[in-house]
């Protein structure tokens, strides 16, 4: 990505998170990206195409991190374990990214329905491990849909955590919710 398209995507993804969607226009994006209108349609033909880049290149930045980490482990709740650790990390790291997909889950809009479908399938890779970690004997033989959505949940709600601290130390965090949660899932 070139150093104006990055510049504009980075803007963008703060803008709707700050403002939302909705609120943030093209002239404001390019007003503080310091660009013309002409150069960010060089880039990116509408607003919603440059929404659509953020959801797919910031759930295809999640996927790849767990799947780099994942692949090679044999143990399905250790990959449980990775994942919620690259999800926290994710989640603080990239505040804004993180922001959008949770506003914009909740309608049944096409940026809704686009949200839902990334964060859907985010949830299936997790249920598939815990699939597999039932069938191993690894994990206790539960509703996998059940905890894998309760895994997404409880693993976004430290975000929330994030909000009422001013500093967090996420391995920490992590640990506190090995020991509350995911030790629990051994069968």
């Amino acid at each position: 990505m070139n150093k104006t398209k990055r510049k504009i995507f980075e803007t963008s993804m703060k803008l709707f998170a700050d403002k939302g969607y909705d609120a943030t226009s093209i002239e404001e994006i390019t007003a503080t990206v310091g660009v013309a209108k002409g150069t960010l349609y060089y880039h990116f033909s509408s607003k919603e195409e440059i929404f659509n880049f953020l959801v797919e290149e910031g759930m295809k930045l999640l996927k790849n991190s767990i799947s780099i980490k994942t692949d090679k482990m044999t143990n399905s709740l250790d990959k449980i374990r990775a994942i919620v650790l690259i999800q926290i990390k994710i989640l603080f790291k990239y505040e804004n990214f993180m922001t959008i997909i949770l506003s914009q889950i909740w309608g049944n809009d096409e940026r809704s329905k686009l949200c839902k479908r990334y964060v859907f399938e985010y949830i299936q890779m997790i249920e598939k491990i815990i699939k597999e970690g039932i069938q191993k004997k690894e994990i206790v033989a539960k509703d996998a849909d059940v905890m894998a959505s309760g895994i997404f949940g409880f693993t976004c709600s430290s975000f929330i955590y994030k909000m009422r601290h001013e500093e967090v130390d996420v391995q920490q965090l992590f640990s506190e919710i090995d020991n509350l949660f995911l030790k629990k899932l051994k069968a």
